[in-house]
């Protein structure tokens, strides 16, 4: 397991003990040491474990509108990301395979033995790492709305170019200069262009806004994008020594689309396919009712297999 002490004071940009949408009835609130970070983890429910790993620009809120259902058989784990929310700033370690091995403590230090993973954009990586480093550990896997580094079947996707703000955000110590005191504008675009437009709970949007305002919150944001390299020469490196061997469910929605469906179909030996049509890329927020159909019966056929 990879290992990235990183003694950084604990912050908390949002409360979990304010009321509102930190506060929700029934989710419990942790905070864990796991390779050197103290990490904030939002809990609810029993029953075989669901881990959910969110991307940018969003916390555990992002889940919001998916736990309770989930919880009704599940205990839902919903960790603030190293350097996001809650959770407290790291120095480094925000490639793929550092984030997958503190998923993988996470686990550990909360006494489960396997569970089923759920990843969405910059989630996915470290959900797919996972998975393919422990297939015993992980039940099943949930992937959604991103790319798997370099690997072939993105190319129509890449066509235009990747997406502006990878190039933005990777020059260290730019975006987060730039963009001090314009924070909440940043990330309503995100959240807009996420929903089709539609915006998200005003709720959740502020504590969207309040985790990631601040230089020091936007390096940590950012330093994803500037370990994509390391990230997909992991990835790169795992599908060249295995493969993805647990049963994966492959969710797209707009503007990902098909893409990452078509880089697991050559790795992966049990994979589903589904697109949410008029859906934006913040699925959980944006279209939860859809995701929650494709996603109850996935979690639940372990019990048959």
């Amino acid at each position: 397991m990879e290992r990235h002490p990183v003694p950084v004071t604990s912050h908390h940009t949002s409360d979990p003990r304010r009321p509102g949408v930190e506060g929700r009835s029934g989710v419990e609130h942790r905070r864990v040491t796991v390779n050197g970070v103290d990490l904030h983890v939002a809990l609810r429910g029993e029953g075989p474990a669901v881990l959910l790993l969110h991307g940018f620009p969003h916390t555990w809120h992002l889940w919001t509108h998916v736990m309770d259902r989930l919880a009704e058989h599940h205990r839902v784990i919903a960790p603030d990301a190293r350097g996001a929310g809650a959770s407290a700033y790291a120095a480094d370690g925000y490639d793929a395979g550092t984030l997958a091995s503190d998923a993988e403590a996470l686990l550990d230090a909360l006494g489960e033995s396997s569970a089923a993973v759920v990843g969405i954009d910059a989630g996915t990586p470290p959900a797919f790492l996972l998975a393919m480093r422990r297939p015993d550990l992980v039940r099943r896997l949930v992937v959604m709305e991103s790319l798997l580094g370099g690997l072939p079947g993105a190319e129509e996707f890449l066509a235009p170019g990747a997406p502006w703000w990878f190039g933005f955000h990777a020059v260290p110590g730019l975006a987060e200069t730039v963009l001090a005191g314009h924070e909440a504008q940043y990330i309503d675009w995100f959240l807009d262009n996420g929903s089709l437009g539609e915006g998200v709970d005003p709720a959740v949007r502020d504590a969207f806004v309040r985790a990631y305002t601040g230089t020091e919150a936007l390096r940590c944001a950012f330093s994803s994008y500037r370990a994509l390299p390391t990230s997909g020469a992991q990835i790169e490196e795992a599908v060249a020594r295995g493969r993805l061997t647990v049963p994966t469910l492959a969710i797209g929605a707009h503007p990902v689309g098909r893409a990452l469906e078509r880089q697991l179909r050559p790795v992966a030996d049990h994979l589903t396919g589904h697109m949410i049509e008029d859906c934006g890329h913040i699925i959980p927020l944006h279209r939860p009712d859809e995701l929650l159909r494709l996603l109850e019966p996935f979690l639940t056929e372990h019990r048959n297999g």
